[in-house]
Order: structure tokens, then C-alpha cells, then sequence
């Protein structure tokens, strides 16, 4: 090609490229303002919780999703979660898992994966009623320090649940006193070997059909489990067993120590949630203040 018919094309080219506008990439969405007062250095939890299941009032997971959010946060804590397993990047930023989903322990190898490397580096669960359910209790014992297998009667359906205090002295249980629940209790459970489990109260196992011989058995129902899984962290989990009446969590005692519990959980002090007192809100300034027209 003629030197000179090149240099036109060139020229014609680098004349259309420069005619063509630039259009700027859209700058990200910005984050989501944190609720009012919220306590920014808080302990993170992740609620992983269920579609509802079971009769009106029982085992109500998206209410308790809503309702300890809202909880949580007012008592300081940065709250996520989800009806659905939490993915491994929530998980990062997590200091603490609350499982309240039927059957939790049915999981893929993608989420046995990531849990397991979530608690190898120190991560907490707490596990109320039967989170702690699934085809392999041994495997799950591995978290919690117990399970339950999922298809087999290991339950007492609607019946009082009567607590007996096993270690009083311990800072979870500073508020709970000897009391009786209407709810479910188990038994037939898997617990985890060296260590095992430290039980702070047992529940006499009711006279209920599905009881059959167990009734009158002394089961653990409420536990802490202190473990390192291999080439991890010392990690910690907080069992609690009841939780079939949805009701039962807004029992004073229940509710303050299931808060003390997540807060053992996330290696803090056990009353860092309870008393937790939000900053002052900032005064508003002007004549919004004072109430002048606007």
C-alpha cells in the first residue's frame, strides 16, 4: 500500500476512535447505612435459620430471624442472615452462627467444607432445638458436642420440660433457676468424646407416647462444648435443646441466657450483649431541634 493512503487511514482511524465517547463505569452502589446507634466494633453474628415448619406458634424460623435481629442489634451486635446456609464469605466476616433450622445437619460437601473451616479458626455455633438433627449425628457432634439423628423417635412431642441446673456457677446460666417449659425434649443423643460436653441443666424425660421407655430418663438439654478441630483454633459451641414452642424464647430467663450464650460463643464476656448500652443518638441542630416552622 502507498505510504501515503496508509497515513490517511490512520489518520481516519485514530480521528474515529477519538469521536467515539467514553463512558465512565458505573461507580458501586454504596453500602447500606448501619441502623441507628448500632455498635460498629460489635460482635457478628450470622442467624442461619428455615422456612417455617410444624403447627401455628412451633418452630417458627423466619420469625426468629426477624424478631433476634432486631434483638441482637439493639444489644450491640452486626447482625446478617439468611433462610439458607451461610456462604463462606458471610462466614468470614461471622464471629458466630445461630442455627435455628430443622435439620441442619443435612449438608452438601460444600457446606461441610466450609464449616469445618469455619470453626478451625475459632468461629462459634450456637444450636437451638433441633438445628441439631440430621443422617449423621456423629459428624455434627464434631460442632456441637452432641446431635440427634434425623428418622429415628428421639423426642417427647408437647410435654413440660423440667430443668434441673447442672452448674449454676457458670456465667451462661446466671439468670436460670430451676424452672419448667412446655416444649419438647430429646434424648437418644450422640455426644462427643475427649472432650465431651460440659452440661449446665437436664431435663426428666416426660411420660409422653413417643417417650416410651426413656420416660423418666435424666437427659442433658442444655450444653457448652469447648473444642479444636484439627490444626484450628480452641472454638466453642452452646446447645440449647427447647425451642419447639416459639414462645419459649421470650421466657426472661430463656432470653437472657441464650444472649449470654452467644456472647460465650463468640469468645466475649458472657454479659457483653445483656449489658450493652448503645451511644447517646446525635442532637439535631436547628429548627428541627427547637420545633420552629420549617
Amino acid at each position: 500500500m502507498h505510504p501515503i493512503c496508509t497515513a490517511t487511514i490512520l489518520s481516519a482511524t485514530l480521528a474515529l476512535a477519538l469521536s467515539v465517547p467514553v463512558f465512565a463505569q458505573p461507580a458501586p452502589p454504596p453500602a447500606a447505612p448501619r441502623p441507628q446507634g448500632q455498635n460498629p466494633n460489635g460482635m457478628r453474628v450470622f442467624l442461619w435459620t428455615g422456612l417455617k415448619s410444624h403447627s401455628a406458634g412451633q418452630h417458627d424460623y423466619p420469625q426468629f430471624l426477624a424478631d433476634w435481629s432486631k434483638l441482637l442489634t439493639e444489644r450491640g451486635a452486626v447482625v446478617d442472615g439468611a433462610l439458607h446456609f451461610p456462604s463462606p464469605a458471610a462466614l468470614q466476616n461471622t464471629d458466630v452462627v445461630i442455627i435455628y433450622k430443622g435439620d441442619a445437619g443435612y449438608l452438601t460437601d460444600e457446606q461441610k467444607s466450609a464449616l469445618e473451616a469455619y470453626v478451625k479458626r475459632g468461629g462459634g455455633l450456637v444450636s437451638l432445638h433441633d438445628s441439631l438433627c440430621g443422617p449423621d449425628p456423629a459428624y455434627f457432634a464434631r460442632f456441637l458436642g452432641g446431635a440427634k439423628k434425623h428418622g429415628e423417635v428421639n423426642y417427647t412431642l408437647d410435654a413440660p420440660v423440667p430443668y434441673t441446673v447442672a452448674d449454676s456457677a457458670h456465667p451462661i446460666m446466671k439468670d436460670m433457676s430451676a424452672l419448667t417449659l412446655f416444649d419438647e425434649s430429646f434424648f437418644n443423643l450422640t455426644l462427643a468424646r475427649d472432650p465431651g460436653i460440659h452440661v449446665l441443666a437436664t431435663a426428666e424425660i416426660a411420660p409422653t407416647r413417643s417417650a416410651g421407655d426413656h420416660k423418666g430418663e435424666q437427659v442433658p438439654q442444655i450444653w457448652t462444648y469447648e473444642h479444636t478441630l484439627s490444626g484450628g483454633q480452641p472454638a466453642r459451641a452452646f446447645v440449647w435443646m427447647q425451642g419447639h414452642v416459639y414462645a419459649n424464647f421470650s421466657n426472661y430467663q430463656i432470653q437472657r441466657t441464650l444472649l449470654r450464650a452467644i456472647a460465650w460463643a463468640g469468645h466475649k464476656p458472657a454479659d457483653d450483649l445483656i449489658n450493652y448500652v448503645p451511644p447517646p443518638r446525635p442532637q439535631r441542630q436547628g429548627p428541627q431541634a427547637t420545633g420552629a416552622a420549617r
